[in-house]
This record gives C-alpha cells, sequence and structure tokens, in this order.
C-alpha cells in the first residue's frame, strides 16, 4: 500500500479502483494516508471516489457479462434460487448501488446489479452517490479530528 501512497493522487486512484472490483483492499486507509501526508481533501476526494466508482462499474460490467446457465452449472445454484435473488434485488432496484461502497457485500451488489441488468443510468448515478458520500464522510472526519486535535475549530 506504501507504493501507491507514494504514487499521490494517482495512487489513490488506483487503490480506490482496485478497492471496488474483487480485490480485497481497503481504500479508506489510502485516503487517510494521502490526507495525513498533506494532500489536498479536495483532489483527494475526486480522486478516491472517482477510481471507486469506476472499479464499482467495472465490477457491474462484469456482472453483464454473465450468464444463468453458467452461475448454474459453475457455482451449482438453481435456477430458483437465482429466481428469489432477483425478485429482491427488483424490490430495491438500483438504490442497492447507493451500497456498493461496503466493504465485501459491495462488490457482490455491484456484480449482482449488472448480473440482473438493473438500469445502468440509475445504478451509476446512485453508485457515485454512495461512493463519494463515504469518501467526503471520512475526510470530514479526518479534519474534525484534526480540529479537535488542535483546539481551532473553523468552518470557514
Amino acid at each position: 500500500m506504501e507504493f501507491l501512497q507514494e504514487w499521490g493522487y494517482i495512487g489513490l486512484f488506483l487503490g480506490a479502483f482496485m478497492a471496488a472490483t474483487v480485490v480485497p483492499f481497503s481504500s479508506d486507509i489510502l485516503l487517510v494516508g494521502i490526507l495525513l501526508a498533506g494532500g489536498d481533501p479536495v483532489l483527494s476526494f475526486f480522486s478516491a471516489t472517482a477510481g471507486n466508482w469506476l472499479g464499482g462499474l467495472s465490477s457491474y460490467g462484469l456482472g453483464r457479462l454473465g450468464k444463468w446457465e453458467w452461475i448454474e452449472k459453475w457455482f451449482r445454484v438453481s435456477k430458483e434460487t437465482l429466481q428469489k435473488q432477483k425478485a429482491r434485488i427488483d424490490k430495491y432496484g438500483a438504490w442497492i448501488a447507493l451500497l456498493t461502497w461496503l466493504p465485501f457485500v459491495g462488490d457482490v451488489f455491484a456484480i449482482g446489479l449488472g448480473f440482473y441488468k438493473l438500469n445502468f443510468p440509475k445504478c451509476a448515478l446512485f453508485m457515485l452517490i454512495g461512493k463519494g458520500a463515504r469518501f467526503a464522510f471520512w475526510i470530514a472526519l479526518f479534519y474534525l479530528k484534526e480540529c479537535l486535535q488542535g483546539g481551532d475549530i473553523r468552518f470557514f
């Protein structure tokens, strides 16, 4: 992870991209590392969000390429199980994309949204909102902690 931090915002982008795929990786740690090193919070936000969003979209695309027959054959999942999962995904629709930032299950959600071919523009928008909110939260938390430790709380 250190070599990605040495790459600055490009490393943050690449790390966030990888973290949004099936690669087990923490983009949050990279983000905080960049901020600790004095990185710009706005550039950090956009680098992390863009990388994580594009990684999530690639997982969606990977799911979109999937076929029911493959899942049944290779993973031994019955058609009935797939139909039940589709019904659950259809119940919440593209709103599930807001949760693709979650560790472990977020990647599964992104792949599932693509596999069941939910509306791409809606999924992409909700995914962007969810992932952006996650990084905005971490940046706000980082600066709140910094302000509280320094005793200097200025909002403007």
